[in-house]
């Protein structure tokens, strides 16, 4: 019960919070900002249509300025930039982390990312070009190269007094790297290990050499898994030739597994993922992002009607078979979806690859063998019972009826199981997202296929009886 209350009183503080970002009260933002982080400020706005954000950023200091800015969603960004006085902007630019300032600029319209360039200092525009010149959803565009290198050859006192003076530009002071004269990356270690040392002893003697690190050039997905593997709060970034050019932390990370999981999962409804969040995108792009998958899908379920077409005379003949068109189509989509979850996602998450297709197709051929005499089992058991319980009269060839639906559930789920695991596979073969091939998708094509399976099955039992 206390949990309960705790929670009402929490929801109400939230939305006092909330009601102060609207206002122009100064007195209200002041004691907003003493008695919320900067990042829960811009966790607050990001729930919101509309803030004050002049009036706040203006009551903060620069370095909460920074952190409310790196924090905001892009459109809370890109309006917060509008407003501010340009001085203020190129201040703010100049300020906030290279990473966070590289994903700012990824969102920008490309004619505009020069003149937002141009608003950098010398030495940080050229931060943020060499960042940009990185690909894509490589590893290069969210590192940061704010670190700490040492030398090998140094002592621990010397590596404790670069430290000092440098550590406050680091984007983390846990873990300290050691690269070579030419800036070559040999190991890395945890500040522990160096302040627990004798001042006198070298570096390179408390060196293991055995360091993991990320090539600047791969996917962030490449990333993704690293940290998992390595429990890592932070991993070093290389070029191809091994010089040390930055550094990833976890929260970079979980900013990439969010956006990319929000994808997938937008991709797997049978649609194209948003730019925005749900609420901020606008009604014309929210249709025209569901418009395209909707419209292949409608025209894919017009196959069915075209496969139905060719049956006519099997159902103008038998037209009991008509009433298991839904039940067996249904059995099919919703096998199929299953399978391509969870291909899907054993694919992100590295427990399938490319080379073991013929594992995952064995395996989804007995689980839909399986699957289909459970359901094919429970559709005969149904049609007996609504016959001997005189709830429904299938005829004198019930049995037979009873048999053909058992068998097309057999077939139909195996069809659906093989599809849905073996569609995503062939997609990463040919460089495509596994995610598009959604779970409509799927249904949509094993319908199809599902009509065509069902009434063979019918023509051949029922051959020289119902048909």
């Amino acid at each position: 019960m206390s949990a309960e209350i705790q929670t009402d009183q929490e929801l109400q503080e939230e939305n006092a919070w909330k009601d102060v970002l609207i206002s122009e009260d100064n007195e209200a933002l002041m004691l907003l900002i003493n008695n919320v982080p900067p990042d829960g400020i811009a966790n607050l706005i990001n729930e919101m249509k509309e803030a004050n954000l002049v009036g706040v950023f203006n009551h903060l200091e620069p370095d909460a300025q920074r952190l409310l800015f790196e924090n905001l969603e892009y459109s809370h960004q890109w309006e917060l930039v509008q407003r501010l006085p340009v001085e203020k902007t190129r201040g703010l630019l100049n300020n906030i982390s290279p990473d966070d300032r590289t994903d700012f600029f990824e969102e920008l319209p490309q004619e505009e990312l020069s003149k937002w360039l141009g608003m950098l200092s010398l030495e940080e525009r050229k931060i943020a070009t060499s960042l940009l010149r990185y690909p894509e959803e490589s590893i290069g565009r969210m590192m940061t190269p704010e670190f700490i290198s040492i030398k090998s050859s140094w002592t621990i006192e010397r590596a404790l007094e670069h430290i000092r003076q440098n550590g406050h530009d680091s984007e983390t002071l846990n873990v300290i790297y050691v690269v070579d004269p030419l800036g070559k990356l040999l190991d890395d270690l945890r500040i522990r290990e160096i302040l627990l040392s004798p001042l006198d002893r070298k570096i390179s003697d408390i060196m293991d050499e055995h360091c993991v690190s990320l090539n600047a050039y791969d996917d962030q997905e490449t990333a993704i898994k690293v940290f998992k593997d390595t429990d890592r709060f932070a991993l070093p970034v290389t070029d191809y030739g091994g010089m040390l050019v930055g550094i990833v932390t976890t929260d970079d990370v979980l900013d990439v597994i969010e956006q990319e999981d929000t994808e997938d999962i937008q991709k797997f409804g049978g649609m194209e993922s948003l730019d925005m969040p749900y609420v901020k995108t606008p009604i014309m792009s929210l249709v025209g992002k569901r418009a395209g998958w909707l419209t292949i899908l409608f025209l894919g379920e017009m196959l069915t009607a075209t496969a139905m077409g060719f049956f006519e005379r099997e159902i103008a003949k038998a037209v009991v078979l008509a009433l298991f068109i839904p039940l067996i189509i249904s059995s099919g989509g919703n096998s199929g979806a299953q399978a391509a979850t969870l291909i899907i996602r054993a694919m992100a998450l590295k427990e399938v690859t490319l080379e073991e297709w013929w594992l995952v197709m064995r395996r989804e051929i007995i689980s839909g063998l399986a699957l289909g005499v459970i359901l094919g089992t429970i559709g005969f058991i149904r049609i007996t019972v609504w016959q001997l319980f005189d709830w429904y009269n299938y005829g004198p060839h019930w049995v037979l009826i009873g048999i053909t639906i058992f068998f097309t559930l057999v077939g139909i789920v195996m069809w659906g199981t093989l599809t849905g695991s073996m569609i995503p596979i062939l997609l990463k073969k040919f460089k495509l997202d596994p995610a598009t091939s959604s779970a409509p998708f799927v249904a949509t094509l094993v319908d199809v296929t599902g009509l065509i399976i069902y009434f063979s099955i019918a023509a051949t039992i029922l051959s020289g009886t119902m048909l």
